[in-house]
């Protein structure tokens, strides 16, 4: 397991993309098509996206319009992790991005943290999902 990403939710994407451009040296690099409806941008470092930005106004009471949204993992083993999650009565939701060949299992841990599980695998044809309530 490997650290992925990290995706920051802000009122001002503009001013945090151009903070990351200049503190990190980070460029800004496609999306894919499934997530560009969601306003943002990834940075990329070493032709890989590790910060993700996404916009948001902030409401409710622990909402708040700058935090970290959640942090991403890189694994191995799409059903057999689907399948531990599914024994262990963990819920999760789904997001399969074809266009870049990556599948993605969302779940909270037990204080309510958002992580995101991310597996380089082929999508096959019949199961394009996106299943993404836990956001």
């Amino acid at each position: 397991m490997q650290l992925d990403h990290v995706t920051i939710r802000t009122a001002d994407i503009d001013a945090t993309r151009a903070f990351f451009e200049t503190v990190f040296d980070l460029t800004v690099g496609e999306r894919p098509s499934a997530i560009r409806r969601i306003p943002g941008r990834w940075l990329y470092a070493n032709g890989q996206p590790i910060v993700h930005i996404i916009g948001s106004h902030g409401a409710g009471f622990d909402i708040a319009a700058e935090a970290i949204d959640h942090v991403g993992f890189r694994l191995e083993g799409y059903a057999t992790f689907r399948a531990r999650l599914d024994g262990l009565a963990i819920p999760y939701s789904t997001m399969d991005l074809p266009d870049i060949g990556e599948r993605r299992l969302f779940l909270r841990a037990p204080g309510g943290p958002l992580l995101e599980a991310v597996f380089s695998e082929p999508v096959p044809a019949l199961s394009l999902e996106y299943d993404h309530d836990l956001h």
